[in-house]
């Protein structure tokens, strides 16, 4: 496609032919966006987008099926590239001196970070971001809840900074081995016929544990999960830190601030290594300490799995791209919704029984299909 005959100028020809290039350039108003590098990540499908190529999409940014909220509009000026030069369709002219035509005679890159919100001033992007988030005091709540299409830099030190981050695939190649490891002891270990419940109580009432009863103690672990997400994402990760400490904000950040700033930094979207083994050890001594080993093992290797699970469903969701109208894309629609409009409710990731059962459901009216 030939350049714009002035910087950030788009002529309707221009538009037409990027798309036809395969480009996924959408209108609003006299404003050109450039969604291509968006298309795969949006959470109503990658068609939605791809039929809106070249067209006005402010009346879908309106609705139905929803009114998109103010952080999806933000969300969409990260990718505006220009603006549509000559005589518009209501006759009006476009001039250089307009605001948006100043502020578009930038490069690219440079427009990206200037038009995406009103953090600019509030942080510096090219510094670290751990240790300036405590000072942004009552301010950081909403400002993590503006999220960017940004990657994001905790530490200064290289060997830590990557520590920090991890690919998807690694939670797979830590975590699945010690899976099978702990199953096949278990398994095995139950076997024995030696594993009993309510032993140290008496022999007479206790249960005997046979080998045959993994699958569903396996299927318990999981569960029991489920409820443990449920209930980190809720308290832990959703804690609203208060405005004067700054340890317990630089905290939350590190926890999950970060990732609702920028839900799409591919680097921190799965628990590093380190740190989740850590919180895996604790759970591992707590079932071992709270049943008969081969048991407690039986459900901490459910448990584990389970975990494998939600990481590799979270990243899905915002990865991924599932087929419109079915369950998984119900599910990533629903948190997508969590990110960018009702961050206070909809903590499941991979089920919405506990958010069902502890009335925290992202409201039936907003549950629609993203567009």
């Amino acid at each position: 496609m030939a350049p714009p005959t002035r910087p950030g100028a788009y002529s309707r020809a221009q538009v037409a032919q990027g798309c036809a290039e395969g480009r996924c350039l959408v209108l609003a108003g006299r404003r050109v966006y450039d969604l291509s590098s968006f298309v795969a990540l949006h959470p109503g499908g990658a068609e939605v987008l791809r039929e809106r190529a070249g067209t006005d999409v402010r009346a879908a940014l309106d609705g139905p099926p929803h009114r998109h909220s103010e952080n999806a509009r933000r969300w969409l000026e990260q990718y505006r590239v220009g603006w549509l030069d000559g005589p518009s369709q209501d006759g009006l002219e476009t001039s250089t001196s307009d605001s948006y035509a100043a502020a578009t005679t930038a490069n690219t890159t440079d427009l990206k970070c200037k038009m995406m919100d009103a953090d600019t001033d509030l942080v510096d992007w090219s510094k670290p971001l751990l240790w300036q988030v405590g000072h942004l005091r009552e301010k950081y709540d909403e400002w993590i809840h503006q999220p960017v299409d940004r990657p994001i830099r905790l530490f200064q030190s290289e060997l830590i900074e990557s520590l920090s981050k991890t690919a998807w695939y690694m939670v797979c190649v830590v975590w699945i081995p010690v899976v099978l490891g702990f199953s096949w002891y278990s398994y095995t270990s139950l076997a024995q016929g030696e594993t009993r419940l309510f032993s140290s109580f008496t022999t007479a009432y206790s249960i005997h544990i046979h080998k045959y009863y993994f699958p569903v103690l396996f299927i318990v672990g999981m569960c029991v999960w489920s409820f443990l997400e449920y209930l980190i994402h809720r308290f832990i990760f959703h804690m609203k830190p208060p405005a004067s400490n700054y340890y317990l904000i630089t905290l939350h950040f590190i926890l999950h601030g970060q990732h609702h700033k920028a839900p799409f930094d591919d680097t921190r979207l799965v628990f590093p290594p380190i740190p989740a083994s850590l919180v895996i050890f604790f759970l591992y001594l707590v079932s071992k300490a709270v049943f008969p080993e081969a048991l407690g093992l039986s459900l901490f290797a459910g448990g584990l799995f389970g975990y494998v699970v939600y990481d590799m469903t979270h990243y899905y969701f915002h990865y991924g791209s599932p087929k419109p109208g079915t369950y998984l894309q119900r599910l990533k629609s629903y948190h997508v919704k969590h990110h960018f409009v009702h961050q206070k409710t909809g903590f499941g990731v991979t089920s919405l029984f506990w958010d069902h059962l502890f009335q925290t459901l992202i409201p039936e009216d907003t549950f629609q299909k993203t567009n």
